[in-house]
This record gives C-alpha cells, sequence and structure tokens, in this order.
C-alpha cells in the first residue's frame, strides 16, 4: 500500500498532534536528530500531543506497511529514532509531569529531558536517578538502564521505574506495573525500544538536595596515570552515595587534562566529609568541587556532548581499573584528533551494583563503563575521527568484561552486540517480545528478535 496525500489527510483529520511530511517547510528541521552525521529522510514525521494519537500513528504505521522508528529525546547516536522511507512517531510535544509529593513519585511523558524532569521534581526537594546531561530525553535513557550521579544510593533509572503506560503494535495501550503485565515492565527496564512506544513513565522519587557536595577537579594531562590509578583505587570502596567519573578530555584552551566528576547523594556536611580525599590527591589546576545545587551538578557534563556535532561512539565494561588497561587508555588519548572528542570512566556501584543481573532487563551490575566518544564538527573530515576511535577500541577491548550499554550500540554495530547488551537475560527478553510484538514491528533499535513459537 502507497503512503499518498489522501490517505495522509485521512489520517490528520483526526489526529490531535502535528503531521510533517517531506513537502511541509518544517519537515527539514523536523527530521534533523541531536548527532548531525545522521542524515534520514523518513516517509512521514508524526508528533502526537497523547497517548490516543500515538495509538492512531502505530496502527497507521502498520495500515501503510510502513517502517516504524519511535524518537523521545532524540540524542541516541546512533540515529534508531529516525530512518529513510519511515514513520517517524516524534514524542517531543508530550511534555506533561506531574510530581506527588506525598507518594514521592512523577509521572512524566516521552518527549521530557532530564532538565525539565529535575527542575520539576527539584522544586519539591525531590529527584530520581537521571542523565548526566541534562539534553537527553527520559525516554531512551531510562529504557536503556540510565546511568546518573544518583546510582549508588537508588540504584539505576530503571530500578526507579515503577509503572508505564505503553503503546503496543497492535495499537493498544495497557498498563505495565508490578500487578499489571509484570513481565513488560520487567523488559521495560533495560530492553530499550523493543516492546511498544511509552507515553507515560512512573518513577520512583527520592529526598535530593537542593543543594550537594558535587563538582569538577581539573588536572593536567601530565598527571592523567597517576589520577587515574588514584581514581580506581578510590571508587573501588567508595561509600554508596558518591559517584565519581573521571575523564579525559581537551579543554578550551587546547590543552588535554582529566577530571574527576563527583556527586553525593545524602546531607551535604556528609558529602564535604566524602569528596575530602578526591580534593587533596594531587596538584589539580583547578577545584570546582563544594556545595552545588543538584541541578548545577546535572548540568555540569552539559558541554561535553553538545548538539550540532558529529558522532561516533563505541563503548564496553570492565570488572575494575587496572594499571595495564590505563597505559592504553592515556595513550589512546594521546593521539585524539578532535578537540570534542572524550574518553570516560564512569562506575556501577552502590545500590545499583547491589541488584541481581536478572532483577530487570538491563544486566550490568557492577564494574565501570568504558566510553569513547568521538565528536567533531560539520565540515571536518569523518574518517580520521572514526579511526581514531575504532582504534581506541580495539586497544581496550582486551580489558573488557563481556557487557555493553545498549544506548551506546552505534549504527555499525550487528546483532551480536546487542545480544552483548542484554547477556543473560536475552533469551527471556525474547519470549516477551514474542508475547506483545511478535511480527517485530518494533524493530529500528537495538533489536531484540521475537523467540520462535515453541
Amino acid at each position: 500500500m502507497s503512503l499518498n496525500a489522501a490517505s495522509i489527510q485521512s489520517f490528520a483529520s483526526s489526529f490531535s498532534g502535528r503531521v510533517v511530511t517531506p513537502l511541509d517547510p518544517a519537515y527539514e528541521t523536523v527530521r534533523r536528530v541531536w548527532n548531525v552525521m545522521i542524515d534520514r529522510r523518513p516517509a512521514l514525521i508524526l508528533q502526537p500531543k497523547d497517548a490516543a494519537d500515538v495509538q492512531a500513528a502505530v496502527r497507521f504505521s502498520q495500515e501503510q506497511r510502513l517502517p516504524l522508528a519511535i524518537r523521545g529525546g532524540a540524542h541516541g547516536v546512533a540515529g534508531m529514532g529516525t530512518g529513510d522511507d519511515a514513520l517517524v512517531i516524534d514524542c517531543s510535544l508530550m511534555k506533561n509531569i506531574s510530581v506527588d509529593v506525598a507518594t514521592r513519585t512523577a509521572r512524566a511523558e516521552p518527549g521530557v529531558k532530564w532538565v525539565e524532569f529535575d527542575a520539576a521534581t527539584q522544586a519539591h526537594g525531590l529527584a530520581t536517578t537521571g542523565g548526566t546531561v541534562g539534553d537527553t530525553g527520559i525516554a531512551g535513557l531510562t529504557l536503556g538502564g540510565g546511568f546518573g550521579w544518583l546510582e549508588g544510593a537508588f540504584g539505576m533509572t530503571v530500578d526507579n521505574l515503577l509503572a508505564a503506560d505503553v503503546v503496543l503494535a497492535d495499537g493498544r495501550l495497557v498498563r505495565a506495573s508490578a500487578d499489571e503485565n509484570a513481565d513488560l515492565l520487567w523488559a521495560l527496564k533495560g530492553g530499550g525500544g523493543n516492546f511498544g512506544v511509552v507515553t507515560s513513565f512512573e518513577y520512583r522519587l527520592h529526598e535530593v538536595g537542593p543543594t550537594i557536595a558535587g563538582g569538577l577537579i581539573i588536572h593536567p594531562f601530565a598527571a592523567a596515570r597517576d589520577v587515574l590509578a588514584f581514581y580506581g583505587d578510590f571508587i573501588s570502596s567508595a561509600p554508596d552515595p558518591l559517584t565519581v567519573g573521571a575523564a579525559l578530555v581537551t579543554g578550551p584552551d587546547g590543552n588535554k587534562a582529566c577530571i574527576l566528576a563527583c556527586a553525593y547523594a545524602g546531607p551535604l556536611d556528609e558529602g564535604l566529609k566524602a569528596v575530602r580525599p578526591l580534593k587533596e590527591f594531587g596538584s589539580p589546576v583547578m577545584d570546582m568541587v563544594g556545595p552545588i545545587p543538584y541541578v548545577g551538578q546535572q548540568a555540569l557534563l552539559e558541554q561535553a556532548a553538545p548538539p550540532g556535532n558529529r558522532n561516533y561512539w563505541k563503548a564496553e565494561f570492565m570488572d575494575s581499573v587496572t594499571g595495564r588497561f590505563l597505559d592504553t587508555w592515556v595513550d589512546a588519548f594521546s593521539s585524539v584528533g578532535s578537540p570534542h572528542s572524550f574518553l570516560l570512566l564512569f562506575p556501577i556501584h552502590g545500590a545499583a551494583a547491589r541488584v541481581p543481573p536478572d532483577a530487570a532487563a538491563f544486566p550490568l551490575r557492577g564494574g565501570v563503563h568504558i566510553g569513547i566518544y568521538g565528536a567533531w564538527k560539520p565540515g571536518e573530515a569523518d574518517e580520521p575521527n572514526i579511526a581514531w576511535v575504532r582504534s581506541t577500541w580495539e586497544r581496550i577491548k582486551p580489558f573488557a568484561s563481556g557487557g555493553l550499554y545498549v544506548n551506546e550500540i552505534n549504527a555499525d554495530d550487528g546483532q551480536d552486540r546487542a545480544r552483548q547488551a542484554f547477556g543473560i537475560n536475552y533469551a527471556r527478553l525474547a519470549v516477551i517480545k514474542a508475547k506483545y510484538d511478535p511480527s517485530n514491528v518494533f524493530r529500528m533499535n537495538a533489536n531484540i528478535e521475537p523467540a520462535a513459537a515453541g
């Protein structure tokens, strides 16, 4: 069945959201995603305003036999929220947030970004584990697992997901909770966009801030090896509320540097004591660790991954930070080409690490995330920047433990990488996929193939 003007017009007459076709003046803007390396031309972009619109959009995609892509914050590096000749459901207009102070819960729609969610919850002195870059959408981060500054105290984002409203492949709207479709809720907690379109997320909230101990400490690159060795030892015994990441970056002055970024999810006085060893180590060129608003902490890394760049990433996990790994890691950054590229280490620890690997679809419960983030400006050559990422990845793979964060799968990663990301939970996810999406309608993602019948 072909997509024609008459069918679009008929659909639009009962659709309360926005319909954007390739002939629409806004099409060139609306089709773009955060990673400008992704340049795809959907057949149709639908921007629903509510769950009923999402249901209509999913059904329309099936009637028109169009591949279906789902976009939340449009921040995915692989550009899985769009596709050539696809129907894109762009949830960016769905922005409702409600906070229940009495029950310490919040409901939010899939177009919400973390900067908006944090502002709404912090108005009441509450928060949940969220992304470290405020421009990231809540939907993609939650469905992938969800790293964040609060994970050591309160678990990953998925560990704080209480329920979700989901539009399935057949257009039905169902609720996933501990009491209804509990298997679907389990799968949503790290299974990506494989099972439907989430139209509402319900989160558990915690008392946080408004002022916490956190911030950045910047060391010269010449000291990076020693700083990161200290970092590896420190995070192995850090208290649960203290989460610390380490990055190798190029500063605005063009000089390379080693950054320790930390946050303490607890009382300010306790936090100031807990971060003291970080402040006392070495000879930093800048120490900005101290009292900071939680929303300020959430904005600290905003410039690490700004919009407008071309991006190519690779990622792994490792059990611990070793000396041989650090030799390779620091040496790899010595040859980085773009000043916008960086390397990141981020632990899963505390409450997040004590959750059993099969308690939610997200299986990575411990160790250190290794992120290799290539970023460069449009007009600069892709090849050398991609080559640096791939070379660094090949060099550090001998230290990897086998895990992979699903949100950092790249466009050129195959099905084996998706299986690696879901790990021991892949077979169970495939069975749930067969139950809720047997035809694999939701396949433009890190795909889980439905299990065969019988």
